[in-house]
């Protein structure tokens, strides 16, 4: 896949940008001010994959409570700010490894300078987070509505402004609930800079219905070659958007962290309960260090052949499984103790690959 190279951004001790591995993101549902809770999600977080997390900054008690949360973090964490520019200052100066401001938010030029200025001085990025929601009315009236046009155009005033004010570490990111203006935009705006693009596609949904908006926004523009950092949002826990950002980036090869799940549709010659083994196994291998591939399939149609990439897997049979590995058959396991076997065979399968890989 031909990615578009763009600058190199530093967040803490991660680099967006220039061809570097997609980085997954989320944001934490906590209250800020909640720190010890604040604290232990982003260890679940972190634990789940998440490369940097971001935290609400609605006053001055959470921009303070941000210095006990970025010390203990074992992620870099950043600031989201709206509205007031304080708060961006306030949060410079508790240790924010970056800060985002949405720039139809921060209506105040002199503001905005004052916030580059101080992340300048401490070699802290800025995310310009355009959001199709907050366009400014001047720019909506100007472009004839909220279109790829008014938004990109939000987006490059905010750049500049910032440009002005001999600031480049910058990140962009253009997000729509829409997907298709969601897609439109981020495909204009790469034309026109070489910042690195956060992607995403706002207020997706729920989980069942989110993570397909997101697949579709951002799995289009990746492979596309265009993103640099990604984060699903979705209504409910954000460690469901890491195990989602993963599932998007290792469709297309972009990372391979974790096992990853093929299991076939199911039909009228299916002899076993595939559906069941297939989400009990789903839900047993999240988590999982080892980058192999775990086919569950239901018949010898859709069995080792069409698997034979798996590096382990199981058929259905009339109320039994054949376990295959690599496309080649090595035993029949009982219905009753399929789950079992196989994740044992799982984890074996693993621990080859990591000893393969030292």
């Amino acid at each position: 896949m031909n990615r578009k190279i763009t600058r190199e951004i530093r967040v803490g001790d991660i680099h967006i940008g220039n061809g570097m591995p997609v980085v997954v993101q989320s944001m934490n549902s906590t209250n800020t001010l909640d720190i010890d809770g604040t604290l232990r999600q982003i260890r679940e977080l972190h634990e789940a994959g998440c490369e940097l997390t971001r935290v609400a900054i609605p006053n001055m008690d959470a921009a303070e409570a941000l210095n006990s949360i970025v010390s203990a973090s074992p992620i870099p964490v950043v600031a989201d700010i709206h509205y007031d520019y304080r708060l961006a200052l306030a949060a410079i100066e508790n240790g924010a490894a970056k800060i985002r401001i949405n720039p139809g938010n921060m209506k105040d030029d002199a503001a905005v300078a004052k916030v580059a200025a101080a992340a300048r001085e401490r070699h802290i990025p800025i995310r310009v987070g355009v959001n199709s929601g907050s366009i400014a009315p001047a720019v909506v009236d100007r472009f004839g509505g909220v279109n790829a046009d008014s938004m990109v155009f939000s987006a490059i005033n905010a750049i500049q402004l910032l440009e002005r004010e001999n600031f480049s570490d910058i990140i962009v990111s253009i997000k729509s609930s829409d997907p298709r203006l969601m897609i439109e935009s981020y495909r204009l705006l790469s034309q026109q800079i070489d910042y690195p693009l956060h992607l995403g596609v706002t207020e997706a949904g729920t989980v069942k219905e989110g993570v397909i908006r997101s697949a579709v926004g951002i799995g289009t523009l990746l492979a596309e070659g265009i993103g640099d950092t990604i984060r699903v949002s979705l209504t409910g826990d954000p460690v469901d958007e890491v195990y989602a950002a993963y599932s998007i980036l290792k469709s297309l090869g972009l990372r391979q962290k974790g096992v990853t799940l093929i299991s076939c549709p199911t039909c009228g010659r299916t002899a076993v309960p595939l559906i069941e083994v297939a989400n009990e196994i789903e839900s047993r291998i999240k988590g999982l260090p080892y980058n192999i591939k775990v086919a569950v399939m239901g018949c010898a149609v859709n069995g080792p052949g069409e698997a034979r990439e798996a590096d382990v897997g199981i058929a259905g049979g009339d109320g039994e499984f054949l376990l295959f590995k690599k496309g080649k058959p090595i035993r029949k396991i009982s219905k009753d103790n399929v789950i079992e076997e196989l994740m044992t065979e799982i984890h074996l399968s693993g621990t080859e690959s990591q000893n393969r890989g030292k």
